[in-house]
């Protein structure tokens, strides 16, 4: 049943691995990673590529980061060995992350030669509609916190406005 949208009840296992997948989330280097990807604004294919070829940066790093730690956490799920339902709930941070992808994700793969770039989150997220629907939240969200950044006086700084808006979504 791989891939399939499932309704079956979470296990206390399941409840250890997503407490597991939290913790692993509060690492040092991951919240910066995860900070980094809050305050990523790809406006073009190019833009994510930029970012992917600065081999050796800091953000490169945290694109790598953030989208194998949802892909792995995809993977979970898809494979089995977590419940969906319960992911559903709770990867609302891969949601988010997703929905900045997305538009870009196939340009991505075949411009970088790297067809599986964020396939387990795309496997997952098309595995329902309501993870489709999480990403059509997101998307709305992200534009309309690129909407108050565009709004903002000359002086505040484009980076944190809206931000705040989406770290209480990931937290």
């Amino acid at each position: 049943m791989q891939g399939e949208y499932m309704n079956t009840l979470a296990t206390p296992q399941d409840a250890e691995v997503i407490l597991k997948l939290y913790d692993l989330r509060r690492e040092a280097v991951m919240r910066e990673a995860r900070q980094f990807f809050v305050q990523f604004d790809p406006k073009s294919l190019d833009d994510l590529v930029t970012l992917a070829m600065s081999f050796g940066s800091k953000e490169q790093a945290y694109l790598r980061q953030v989208v194998g730690y949802w892909g792995m956490a995809a993977s979970l799920v898809s494979r089995g060995a977590l419940n969906r339902e319960l992911a559903v709930d709770n990867f609302q941070e891969m949601f988010f992350v997703y929905a900045k992808l997305e538009p870009f994700l196939q340009g991505f793969r075949e411009k970088m030669g790297m067809p599986q770039f964020a396939h387990q989150i795309q496997q997952f997220i098309e595995s329902s509609p309501e993870a489709r629907q999480r990403v059509d939240e997101m998307k709305k969200m992200q534009a309309d916190m690129a909407r108050r950044r565009a709004e903002a006086s000359p002086a505040s700084s484009g980076i944190r406005d809206g931000s705040e808006a989406a770290s209480a979504a990931l937290s």
